[in-house]
């Protein structure tokens, strides 16, 4: 019986996945059949392995495929060029030894005299090149080098003057015959491998791989290719889910992000944190999946959040982004922008810089927001009043939010305006976290983050909330905020909805009143 996996590369007979056979198809007609050399660059689990392993299979029949893993090699293996030149080597014979079918249309005494060379007491990357130019010229069919886990190369001399003897055998390859293809994956731009981008250190781009085409093929999983893996799944077990809901639901979360795509499902799947058949595949069970992977310590958040620390240039920008609302355009020259993209935390839309998806969103708010939480006094009002603020299984947001106008007032009433302008809605955050944590979430919804105007998404044991936070800019602003509410409630199908307004204005009633608006009610809060 196939399951979700999260751990390691996906098969399809094994694991229920995402079909792969469009983008292999574009991988292969648009750069290997183009004789490309290029850099599958994304983020950590993002599928690049799974990619890979796919991609040789999909081209043995019509190319001799050799593919490597550099996690393989100690770093003992890149101390020179004789060693390294023979640990590649034991690496290709290892290779073509664990299937026959790979071994097809390799010229058998050419592959003899290239394993010889190991042996050579003076093996140089020359005589390495040499062996694999004769390899290439005698092979009845096309050779494709794949490499993975080029990251593991990094700092390492020996290694760039690897890529630098590809390049010129791939710039000559008129006269010495070459790879026809160089498919190299790793989490960094291999532009920045000789130095794995130290931040404590300025980085000269000098690498040699400036003949790398530029792979745009995309490697997130669309809700259609999401709701056809579910189909199979749904073969299977005939759980009665609506797929085409699931599919958009997870993909609302995830923005097709395969390591958190495949999360979810696996924990809906194995009914883990509380979730059960009759929820499983609703959308309750993915809010409680998602909850769950928020809680869990995952090396994927870990990672993030070394990388937050390491690079303060990526931390101010996603703040900034967060919690001022800030627009910055997706310019990867700009050294935040590029690192974090490459990293796969954020994303181009529109031309600006978004946070790559609502989990990863949630997750850097809750770092940010741990900063102060335990430190902060607005904090510890509502997390001492916890329990006041559920009923049964109900979250009760209009408590919140009048406790919430009581507390600020009573701590923060006295500040001024640009101090409240700057950390009010923070505040609120910081107020909302302790009440749901551990049994709902939040995210804030991208499309209205700005400097004035913010909508937070609160999902509680399956019901919804939204709640919009903004700044006072007159009666008329204000009534154009209510009405883009009701709005708001419409697409998400809710009656009710909330307003939360920061007003400087000496006059303000300061308080929290109900409002009919159409058809709708929206519960106000001025602060």
């Amino acid at each position: 019986m196939r399951y979700f996996n999260t751990e390691g590369c996906c098969k399809p007979n094994e694991h229920y996945m995402v079909c792969l056979d469009d983008r292999l198809r574009t991988i292969r007609e648009e750069f290997v059949e183009k004789g490309k050399y290029f850099i599958i660059n994304r983020g950590r689990q993002y599928g690049k392995t799974t990619t890979l392993m796919a991609l040789a299979e999909y081209l043995i029949a019509d190319y001799v495929v050799i593919h490597m893993d550099f996690q393989m090699m100690s770093t003992a293996s890149f101390a020179d060029e004789q060693t390294f030149a023979a640990k590649f080597i034991r690496q290709i014979e290892r290779y073509f030894s664990r299937k026959q079918k790979r071994m097809e249309g390799v010229d058998a005494e050419t592959f003899q005299m290239l394993l010889a060379l190991k042996n050579e007491e003076k093996l140089s990357l020359d005589l390495l090149f040499e062996g694999l130019s004769e390899m290439c010229e005698t092979a009845e069919k096309p050779v494709v080098l794949m490499i993975d886990e080029v990251d593991s190369a990094s700092n390492n001399q020996v290694f760039i003057d690897f890529l630098a003897q590809l390049r010129g055998y791939y710039l000559n390859r008129d006269e010495f015959a070459a790879f026809q293809s160089v498919i190299l994956a790793g989490v960094y731009d291999i532009k920045n491998l000789k130095s794995k981008i130290r931040p404590d250190e300025e980085h000269q781009y000098n690498s040699p791989w400036n003949i790398a085409a530029n792979f745009y093929v995309a490697m997130n999983f669309p809700a259609e290719q999401i709701a056809d893996m579910l189909c199979e799944y749904e073969e299977d077990h005939h759980t009665g889910m609506n797929v085409e809901a699931v599919a958009e639901e997870i993909y609302q979360y995830t923005s097709g992000y395969p390591y958190l795509v495949s999360a979810i499902c696996k924990i809906m799947d194995e009914k883990t944190n509380g979730v059960d058949d009759s929820t499983a595949w609703k959308r309750e069970g993915i809010l409680q999946a998602v909850n769950y992977i928020l809680k869990a310590d995952l090396p994927l958040f870990g990672s993030m959040i070394k990388h937050v620390n390491e690079y303060p240039a990526i931390k101010k920008m996603l703040y900034d982004i967060l919690f001022w609302g800030e627009s910055i355009v997706y310019n990867l020259n700009n050294r935040a922008v590029g690192l974090a993209g490459m990293f796969g935390y954020v994303k181009e839309q529109e031309g600006c810089v978004r946070i790559a998806n609502r989990i990863f969103e949630t997750c850097l708010y809750d770092y940010f927001l741990s900063e102060e939480e335990l430190a902060n006094e607005i904090s510890d009002f509502s997390r001492q009043n916890k329990n006041h603020f559920v009923k049964g299984k109900k979250l009760d947001m209009d408590r919140i939010l009048e406790r919430f106008v009581e507390h600020f007032t009573d701590i923060y009433g006295d500040n001024d305006e640009k101090f409240i302008e700057t950390y009010g809605r923070k505040f609120f955050l910081l107020y909302l976290k302790p009440i749901i944590n551990g049994t709902g979430n939040y995210y804030i919804e991208a499309q209205t983050r700005d400097a004035r105007r913010t909508d937070v998404i609160v999902d509680y044991l399956g019901e919804q909330f939204v709640i919009e936070l903004k700044i006072w800019h007159g009666n008329e602003y204000n009534e154009r905020g209510e009405q883009q509410l009701t709005e708001y409630l419409d697409y998400y199908h809710l009656d009710k909805g909330y307003l939360l307004s920061f007003n400087f204005n000496q006059k303000k009633e300061v308080g929290v009143k109900e409002l009919r608006i159409g058809d709708k009610i929206v519960v106000e809060a001025v602060v």
